[in-house]
């Protein structure tokens, strides 16, 4: 049975059309397309029609006539928001080492001790599946709250290759069960086991020589990502773990110039990554490499935000041309927040966004950075109707009105998630 929904008299209906088939870079991150007293047409469970309430009685009648209606006077209607950069699937907090830093402890200091990311991989091997699924779902329904309707999630607290796939089989099923759409990253390579810190080239080969083919064989991950920094992986060692990762098709994200410049941005752009992401540090060659090569940067000012640390210059790499989404990052470590919004408003107040360009960034851009703009993203016939109401009168107050959260109602695939 045909199921039709009309959600009709949206202050704003900001519909990012035009941009599915490549990022918006530079002055194109200021074209929300937007649509002044907007309503959107919905069919099961996807976008039939985009324009005014008087456009879509006049050209679908008889659909707009038994479509159950959601009258959002007043309200800004956007794209279901997307987050292209979690650490989903974990055990445990890390809420001690919080208190360290302000203490004066740096993240890599606490990292060499035994903590960080070897905290969380302790925590998460010792879960089973079952704990992992239902920890998870429940970020997941917080994440439906603030407006995000897909996540990217990354394995990476197990550095084994059983843990990594238990991670990477729970994001999978709670891709399967959830309403929320799921991509999964396999991040084998996000640190060196704490026992191997002084000898890493065999946890290297285990990644490239057991894990990727793995993890490809069972086609349970999109893409392969690397911690390249100092201390962690190497430039070389992280080229051998992407392009491993591409022999076997899995496509190439890293972790790049967090906390030093060491080449990562550059080695992106060489291996032809589909975002280069944190870039605090990346380098004015690397973000010209990374523009020529149309390599996404993935922004995550809540990491720059809570580790206390100089903040990504997105504007210098929107003007030199890179495409820029924005993520929460979230995980249990440097970024513990569930809300895109709040890192859209770190976007304008601390990187130098305007308002247009974090919303760029925070959907259709988001989408490519996951590779899933053809079918999310914004707000055009044939896409998924992932849609997010904002009780807001204008796009702008999403930026305006910092840390608080706007959403009245999420819609995922044409069903309410949010709202009534």
């Amino acid at each position: 049975m045909t199921q039709t929904r009309l959600i009709k008299n949206a202050s704003q209906v900001v519909t990012m059309a035009g941009h599915s088939e490549r990022p918006a870079k530079r002055e194109a991150m200021h074209e929300l397309n937007i649509i002044e007293n907007g309503s959107v047409l919905v069919q099961d469970g996807k976008v039939k029609a985009v324009g005014t309430l008087s456009e879509l009685e006049q050209q679908y009648k008889e659909d707009v006539l038994v479509a159950e209606v959601l009258d959002v006077t007043g309200k800004t209607v956007t794209p279901g928001l997307i987050d292209p950069h979690t650490h989903l699937v974990h055990a445990g907090t890390r809420e001690n080492e919080y208190a360290m830093r302000l203490k004066g402890k740096s993240y890599m200091d606490i990292m060499n001790a035994g903590g960080g990311i070897h905290a969380t991989t302790k925590a998460t091997r010792g879960a089973d599946f079952d704990q992992l699924y239902e920890e998870s779902k429940q970020r997941l329904d917080t994440f439906f709250q603030y407006g995000v309707t897909t996540i990217e999630a990354k394995s990476g607290y197990g550095l084994s290759l059983e843990h990594e796939l238990k991670q990477l089989e729970v994001a999978g099923k709670l891709n399967e069960d959830h309403a929320m759409d799921v991509v999964s990253t396999f991040m084998g390579a996000h640190a060196v086991p704490v026992d191997e810190r002084d000898n890493p080239e065999p946890f290297v080969k285990r990644v490239i020589d057991e894990m990727i083919p793995e993890v490809a064989r069972r086609k349970i991950a999109k893409f392969n990502d690397v911690f390249c920094e100092r201390g962690v992986f190497t430039p070389e060692q992280s080229r051998r773990i992407l392009e491993a990762g591409k022999a076997h098709g899995l496509v190439p994200k890293i972790h790049a110039d967090e906390i030093e410049s060491y080449g990562g941005a550059e080695l992106a752009a060489e291996v032809g990554a589909i975002s280069a992401d944190h870039l605090l540090k990346a380098s004015d060659e690397g973000i010209l490499k990374m523009a020529a090569n149309d390599v996404m940067g993935v922004l995550l000012p809540g990491t720059a935000f809570f580790l206390m640390a100089e903040f990504a210059d997105a504007r210098k790499m929107i003007d030199s041309g890179v495409p820029v989404a924005l993520s929460t990052d979230a995980n249990p470590g440097s970024s513990p927040t569930l809300s895109l919004q709040f890192i859209m408003n770190l976007g304008c107040l601390k990187m130098g966004m305007t308002p247009e360009e974090v919303l760029t960034a925070a959907t259709i851009n988001a989408a490519h950075a996951i590779d899933c703009a053809d079918r999310i993203g914004s707000l055009e016939a044939g896409k998924q109707a992932d849609i997010a109401i904002f009780d807001v009168p204008n796009h702008l107050m999403l930026s305006y009105n910092y840390g608080m959260n706007h959403v009245e109602s999420v819609m995922k695939k044409g069903e309410l998630v949010v709202g009534k």
